[in-house]
């Protein structure tokens, strides 16, 4: 017999919404001779000064903006 598979079905309010994992970044290179594309980037991670590591969400946006400034930012290891 053929498996029962479930296509068109509606989501299961009482189950949960799959959220997705953390990933943490720390800001360790400068960004004064960075261009202002780049700086915008880190700003827009949540970062404010030097060495500071921050958590946010480990989604497609987040680890796009690392990607753009890997030289400013990098991502820890849990």
């Amino acid at each position: 017999m053929a498996k029962a598979t479930r296509k068109n079905t509606p989501p299961d309010p009482n189950r949960p919404a799959e959220t997705p994992g953390k990933i943490r970044i720390q800001y360790f290179h400068s960004t004064i001779a960075a261009p202002t594309k780049h700086k915008l980037v880190v700003k827009g991670l949540g970062f404010t000064h030097l060495n500071q590591i921050v958590e946010r969400e480990d989604t497609e946006s987040v680890r796009g903006m690392v990607k753009a400034v890997p030289h400013l930012v990098r991502i820890l290891e849990k």
